[in-house]
């Protein structure tokens, strides 16, 4: 399994990032005030404090990292931006990501690959998403290849997700997967 070092995340979750994958933009056509959202792999926080901004007080974003030290910062800057209350830090385990809830959208930035075992993490991503929920997942083109995406999207067809939108981004390969 490949960790990402806590530290590293200074070098992309920072304000270039912010300026190139503004989360409005990405997510405001599925994320709406009042919904209950996950992060899988929150790090700092750039779609958790992003999707809190969306859900509003009435929403809730649930952000879930391996890491107690991404969880601490991202809540930090959290507290920064005004949101703290909004987000609930849930530590995952290497092969579980453990919430016990159901959620009307999940996001993974730049995670997926990372995983230590994929089908696992795509059936238990697809079994917390409410009927017709949203998976929206982005991979780094320089770090995961086009075709390893391509089996990403073909695990999670054969789980039961179908691909509404593949949008082309200079950076990352995205896509939003309907359950």
């Amino acid at each position: 399994m490949h960790l990402c070092p806590w530290w590293l995340a200074y070098t992309f979750d920072n304000s270039l990032r912010r300026m190139l994958d503004p989360v409005d933009e990405a997510l405001s056509a599925w994320v709406k005030p009042g919904m209950t959202v996950l992060d899988f792999g929150c790090g700092f926080g750039h779609y958790s404090i992003g999707m809190a901004k969306l859900v509003g007080k009435n929403g809730k974003v649930v952000a879930v990292d391996l890491q107690d030290k991404m969880l601490e910062m991202m809540m930090k800057r959290a507290v920064k931006e005004g949101v703290a209350d909004i987000i609930i830090p849930h530590k995952c385990g290497p092969l579980k990501i453990g919430y016990k809830g159901k959620v009307d959208f999940v996001v993974s930035g730049h995670v997926l690959h990372e995983t230590t075992d994929l089908k696992g993490s795509l059936r238990e991503i697809f079994s917390l998403l409410k009927p017709k929920g949203v998976f929206y997942f982005t991979e780094p083109r320089m770090h995961v290849s086009d075709k390893f995406f391509h089996d990403e999207l073909d695990a999670a067809g054969k789980i039961g997700f179908s691909v509404t939108k593949l949008p082309t981004v200079l950076l990352a390969n995205r896509a939003y997967l309907t359950k």
